[in-house]
């Protein structure tokens, strides 16, 4: 039996590689560290499909090393330990480390990641890790730190159809076929710029047509995706377009919506931390200032679910679903840490006014360290005019207000401190 398109099309060279130029491109680090024979452990963050495990393979065949692997779905703490015993007898056959490969390694429990801790750090192995999470939420910080963090991004357009030419004309099955390219937006907008994703829908198009010349059309993509729902999503990652609609539905202010892909997701066995953690971005990010109780019922829900998991978990889950969709919406918050990041960017590392400085020893105090600062306790209203922002950014303005009654108080509050600074 053949192996999968996807597999077939594995690169197996940097040169073959598709896409993250800016990690593998000419003069970009990882190509650097690559073309040096000297690589540090590192962990590999991005959505599924855009080369996170090619990437260890063509980094291993090019040092030459012993690759191991592990998953973290099927691995525990004596796996863990008999691979580094492995590595370590066949440390002496090559000048670099042997490479372990660990797939989802934010599954990875506190133990299982303790129990690399030694092997990283001494150089037994280098760790290479693969991820669709946020390490900072899954991953030890004493390994995190043993490590650098690269990002992952979805393929480009042109990444996806220049996959899709080398599909149809290098491998060996495909080539043999007359397949023509007539309509490709289809195609690209079921991936999401994912690549294992786009070669599922290139092969179950192709194969679904007996003639030897096949017409790939946007309607010919679409009737078969519909005939074969999950045909294209063999690895579950339809999950990322669930979770879309999903925080979609709750910013819309849709609570049905909201509670249906909550069950899809239920019914899917998704990761119940997965979804208790969007939630908390969201109650952040799109309910924000106009309802701050939307943030603390997020985290309670968020500490329910890791006490009881599933079933019963799914109950907080709905009971936070419906507030947040039923909330007022602001992203104020959001939109205002957004405006003070682009002035820190356009202006760099400014300078802390004198008079906002810490002054714990006698020489900074001389200095005029905190000089003159006010302590607002002790002015009426507990409130006194002063310049928090530094020199030559005073008249910035960062945080606009929004439309909803929580923030129509805060606005008049500010408003009544600072007079015209806080009127639009």
């Amino acid at each position: 039996m053949a192996q999968p398109l996807a597999e077939r099309l594995r690169p197996k060279t940097l040169d073959e590689y598709i896409g993250q130029k800016h990690l593998v491109g000419t003069g970009a680090i990882l190509r650097k560290m690559i073309d040096t024979g000297r690589v540090s452990s590192f962990i590999l963050w991005g959505p599924p499909g855009v080369g996170k495990t090619t990437l260890a393979r063509i980094i291993a065949n090019k040092l030459e090393t012993p690759f191991y692997t592990l998953s973290a779905v099927t691995s525990g703490v004596k796996d863990v330990r008999d691979v580094i015993e492995r590595a370590k007898s066949n440390r002496f056959f090559s000048q670099s480390s042997p490479i372990l490969f660990i797939d989802e390694i934010h599954r990875f429990s506190k133990s299982q990641q303790d129990s690399l801790l030694g092997a990283v750090e001494t150089g037994t192995v280098t760790l290479i890790g693969a991820t669709t999470e946020n390490p900072s939420f899954e991953v030890i910080r004493p390994l995190l730190s043993r490590c650098q963090l690269y990002v992952l991004k979805s393929l480009e357009k042109e990444d996806l159809l220049e996959l899709l030419q080398r599909a149809i004309t290098t491998d060996t099955i495909l080539k043999e076929r007359d397949i023509i390219l007539k309509e490709t937006d289809a195609m690209l907008r079921f991936s999401g710029g994912d690549a294992r994703k786009l070669l599922n829908i290139l092969e179950l198009v192709v194969e679904a047509d007996s003639d030897e010349k096949v017409v790939i059309t946007d309607e010919k993509v679409t009737e078969r995706l519909q005939e074969n729902p999950l045909a294209y999503d063999k690895d579950g990652e339809m999950h990322y377009d669930i979770i879309s609609a999903f925080i979609k539905s709750i910013r819309g202010s849709d609570p049905d919506g909201a509670l249906y892909w909550l069950a899809r997701m239920i019914e899917g066995g998704e990761d119940p931390k997965f979804i208790a953690r969007r939630l908390l971005i969201s109650a952040s990010e799109d309910i924000g200032l106009a309802n701050p109780n939307a943030l603390l019922l997020a985290n309670a829900a968020f500490e329910a679910v890791m006490k009881i998991g599933w079933p019963e978990g799914r109950i907080p889950l709905a009971e936070v679903t419906v507030y947040l969709a039923a909330s007022p919406k602001s992203n104020s918050a959001y939109e205002g840490i957004g405006n003070a990041l682009e002035a820190v960017h356009q202006t760099g590392n400014l300078p802390v006014p004198l008079h906002l400085r810490n002054a714990p020893t006698k020489l900074m105090k001389d200095l005029g360290y905190g000089k003159d600062y006010k302590y607002a306790h002790v002015y009426k209203g507990n409130f006194v005019e002063q310049q928090f922002l530094p020199d030559g950014a005073e008249k910035y303005r960062f945080w606009y207000p929004q439309d909803n009654p929580a923030e129509a108080k805060l606005r008049e509050r500010m408003e009544a401190l600072w007079k015209e600074r806080y009127k639009d």
